[in-house]
């Protein structure tokens, strides 16, 4: 066995530097799916013990390549599990034990503008006073209630209503406990009333200050839409981009656009190193004396990183800096500059710093996208298919336009089980919008905004800015158009995370694997994209408190309450694959409702299932509650039911919730999945364990 693997990397010519940048991910996302502190200390004993075999296997000299290969990746596996366990501890922050409503008197640590919600949001260190602690945390003001001073340094005395951050409503939604974890905010919440600036800041300075004044004057010179999407290019401030152009640019593909990432981050760079090349080969004295190529990259670097920092420095624009600043080392030294191995490097890099982010849609659709284009054009075929010639103009560009489609399409194609997994929805037509938007947004929308804030200095920059403005209308058009068209987009249940992992492993195994060999990635990938469209439909949505239940209907969503909450509402379509407005329960021909609960029948797999649900809290006569539940099977209710209420299959009391968290039901196979399950004993969920006891 040892010999055939030896052959095989051998044959394949085994480039360890992707597949250990592949095995530091897979330590990080064990650490994650791993429930507890005994099965990592597993992981990175084994680990541990696989690179000795392996360091013994290459001091013998028999199987050179096995040996060096269980090495590193056993280290790269063993090094991601500490490595993110170490962070996590060092890092996290624990959660308020419950909502509080009271006084505070705190620091402005961020601002962040948000007109399109009329309202600002602050992240602020306060001091609680009965822990003993400073806390991080994070408010909404109103913008009628919001001020100029209230922004870095300033330091408020507010009366604010506070919440633990919100674990998943229900399996598979967004778990913002986690991501609070890591960027350290014990509770988010809403000013109530006035706010008091006991001391102001100091005068306006800095990256953040500059950030604010670039996106409010972009805005000032263009009006509308338009401007929003250009503040966004130039300063990275969404804040004021509408739900309604933010909610197209997603349906059609275009989200990426809008985060400054790979695409602003290579114009930038691309942008100023030619420019910093063709303007120094004017200077002779220059161009006899120094490398051009070192200095433009120089340069090229410079202007990546500043933007980066102009932009809030978050964790996709610092990661496609890194990789843009690779590309350029690699162009100086004569080097191929789009290769695996830069990714693996950029990847590690950003792993290393920020290992949480592996677990993110922004860093997996960023590196998936990337590792897709790069092993594209690495191909054989796709090499010779761009190979120079002797041909006419049309021709060239016939053919590069046919490679850009092709390369949308293979983007698509390898985004598409991230963003369903992550989002329960994939535009259908991204590949063709991408065709036009991609180069409008990087050879028109953004030379002009650069031109149009270049020429503002001088007061000059008002043609500019109407011809960026045009750039932007078409772009937006083009989100409008593609969102709009039938079947643009498709909505699905929860994937389930062994599906997207055949899937991950699958387009590695494509991508990093070299030979004949390569073409085994395809079987997992085929056996993914079975298994995705089985994915049943869940019967039952119960979230985390009990309040709110989906139930799947004939193709509709029943909610048990009419809620007002978007988050609840759209939560619950998303995670049953529908849209639309849900109906209310009560309201649907088959349910029974009183004042204090509903009952309602559903049939599944020639089985009828008895469902009752709690509506208010009010006291119910206990024997008349007990012959109820007797007659269900599956009871529902937000508060603490007596052990003389037996359903014949599941009571998801609160009691039962506090444990469990939120709740799918499969009535067919007779089975629910839990939010604990995925949870173990990580600090975000042990911290809401705690609160729930108390």
């Amino acid at each position: 066995m040892a010999g055939g693997i030896e052959r095989a990397l051998a044959d394949s010519g085994f480039d360890r530097a992707p597949w250990i940048a592949v095995a530091l991910a897979l330590g990080i996302g064990l650490w994650f799916l791993l429930p507890n502190p005994w099965a990592w200390v597993v992981v990175m004993a084994g680990c541990g013990l696989l690179a000795m075999a392996g360091a013994q296997i290459q001091s013998r000299g028999h199987f050179s390549h096995l040996g060096m290969a269980l090495l590193a990746l056993s280290l790269a596996t063993g090094f991601g599990t500490g490595l993110v366990w170490a962070r996590s501890a060092m890092i996290g922050a624990e959660a308020i034990l419950a909502p509080t409503v009271q006084w505070y008197l705190g620091q402005v640590l961020e601002r962040e503008e948000q007109p399109s919600r009329d309202q600002i949001r602050l992240v602020l260190a306060i001091r609680d006073a009965e822990a003993g602690i400073a806390r991080k945390i994070r408010l909404n003001v109103p913008l009628d209630t919001a001020s100029d001073n209230m922004r870095e340094g300033a330091v408020l005395r507010l009366r604010a209503r506070l919440m633990p951050p919100a674990p998943p409503m229900v399996p598979g939604a967004y778990n913002f406990a986690r991501r609070a974890w890591f960027e350290g905010y014990a509770a988010t919440g809403s000013v109530i009333g006035e706010i008091e600036i006991v001391e102001p800041p100091a005068d306006a300075s800095g990256l953040a200050a500059l950030q604010r004044f670039l996106s409010g004057h972009v805005r000032g010179q263009l009006d509308g839409s338009a401007g929003t999407i250009a503040a966004a290019f130039a300063s990275g401030d969404r804040g004021a981009i509408t739900v309604a152009d933010d909610d197209a640019m997603r349906d059609a593909g275009l989200t990426h656009l809008l985060s400054i990432s790979g695409l602003h981050v290579s114009a930038i760079v691309a942008a100023s190193y030619f420019l910093a090349l063709k303007l120094l080969v004017l200077w002779p004295w220059l161009v006899l004396r120094v490398k051009l190529p070192l200095v433009a990259a120089a340069v090229g670097a410079g202007a990546g990183i500043g933007y980066t920092l102009l932009t809030g420095a978050e964790v996709p624009t610092v990661r496609s800096c890194a990789a843009a600043v690779l590309v350029l080392i690699a162009i100086a030294l004569g080097r191929e500059p789009l290769s695996l191995r830069m990714v693996a490097v950029a990847a590690a890099f950003v792993l290393i710093l920020w290992p949480e982010s592996l677990i993110g849609p922004s860093f997996q659709m960023s590196f998936a996208a990337v590792v897709a284009i790069v092993a594209l054009h690495n191909a054989e075929p796709v090499k010779r298919f761009l190979a120079p010639r002797d041909e006419s103009w049309s021709a060239h560009v016939g053919r590069r336009a046919l490679m850009l489609l092709v390369t949308g399409m293979v983007i698509e194609i390898a985004l598409m089980p991230i963003v369903l997994f992550h989002f329960h929805r994939a535009g259908f037509y991204g590949a063709l919008a991408n065709v036009v938007a991609i180069p409008l947004v990087t050879f028109v929308s953004m030379p002009l905004i650069a031109l149009g804030l270049f020429l503002d200095v001088i007061g000059l920059g008002a043609p500019a800015w109407w011809l960026a403005g045009q750039s932007l209308d078409l772009l937006l058009w083009i989100a409008h158009f593609t969102a709009g068209q039938p079947g643009a987009v498709k909505l699905m249940p929860q994937m389930g995370l062994g599906t997207l992992a055949l899937f991950v492993i699958g387009g590695l195994w494509l991508a990093l694997w070299r030979g004949r060999g390569r073409l085994l990635g395809f079987a997992p990938a085929i056996a993914a994209t079975m298994l995705l469209l089985a994915t049943p439909t869940p019967d039952v949505l119960i979230s985390n408190d009990g309040r709110h239940v989906g139930i799947v209907e004939q193709d509709r969503l029943l909610m048990l309450r009419e809620s007002r909450s978007d988050y609840a509402r759209e939560n619950l379509l998303e995670l049953a694959g529908m849209d639309g407005e849900p109906v209310a329960v009560e309201k649907w021909p088959g349910a029974r409702c009183s004042r204090d609960f509903c009952s309602i029948s559903l049939r599944r797999h020639e089985r009828d299932w008895h469902l009752l649900m709690a509506r208010s809290r009010d006291q119910v006569e206990e024997r008349a509650l007990a012959a109820a539940c007797e007659r269900a099977d599956i009871v529902i209710a937000d508060r603490w039911l007596p052990r003389s209420c037996r359903p014949r299959w599941l009571k998801a009391d609160r009691r039962f919730l506090a444990e469990s968290g939120g709740l799918a039901l499969d009535l067919s196979e007779g089975e629910f999945a839990s939010v604990a399950e995925r949870e173990g004993e990580h600090g975000w969920w042990r911290g809401r364990e705690r609160r729930e006891r108390q």
